[in-house]
């Protein structure tokens, strides 16, 4: 498997692995959990969402054709209210999600050297598939940190439990040390 296949199929998992954890943390909370904020400044999971589901709907959208930019996208605006429900939410979260992993099926070794705009900055695919991973990764763990804080004592862990090292190793490898 030459570089393009191997990285095309390492972002793949990659994102639908940060995909599993909002989907898992989604599992645990309820309707009213979505708009729960720390503080007055802060933003709740449905915030959060709204403002990756536009950028995905943005930056995904007509990928290697098109500024992931768009002209309609009203950036300010996703961070003004939110969803009613769980359940719309879920739905503009999936919507993204298909946009994005659309265009990453269209990535194939006819067009992997084409450059990507961002803003009028060129970026090569990777660089612009990189710079979306690293964003989305970010915001996920805000979306899982707000879900913990929500759940606290009946958070269900979404990796080793804290505490649970020793365990988890000794059922991978056979031993309490790798």
């Amino acid at each position: 498997m030459g570089f393009q296949e191997n990285y095309l199929k390492s972002v793949l998992f990659e994102f639908q692995r940060y995909k599993s954890m909002g989907d898992k943390t989604f599992a645990q909370i309820s309707d009213d959990d979505i708009h729960w904020e720390y503080a007055e400044t802060d933003n709740s999971i449905a915030v959060i969402v709204k403002h990756m589901v536009g950028n995905m709907l943005s930056r995904w959208t007509n990928f290697l054709t098109e500024d992931g930019e768009k002209s309609w996208r009203e950036r300010d605006l996703e961070f003004e209210g939110s969803y009613i429900s769980k359940s719309e939410m879920t739905t503009a979260w999936e919507k993204g999600w298909k946009c994005l992993f659309d265009a990453l099926s269209q990535i194939d070794a006819t067009n992997f050297q084409n450059k990507i705009t961002i803003r009028g900055e060129e970026h090569t695919i990777v660089e612009a598939i990189n710079r979306q991973l690293a964003h989305y990764a970010s915001h996920i763990g805000q979306i899982i940190f707000i879900g913990r804080m929500i759940k606290g004592s009946e958070w269900t862990s979404l990796s080793i439990p804290k505490g649970a090292s020793k365990a988890f190793n000794k059922k991978m490898f056979g031993t309490g040390k790798h």
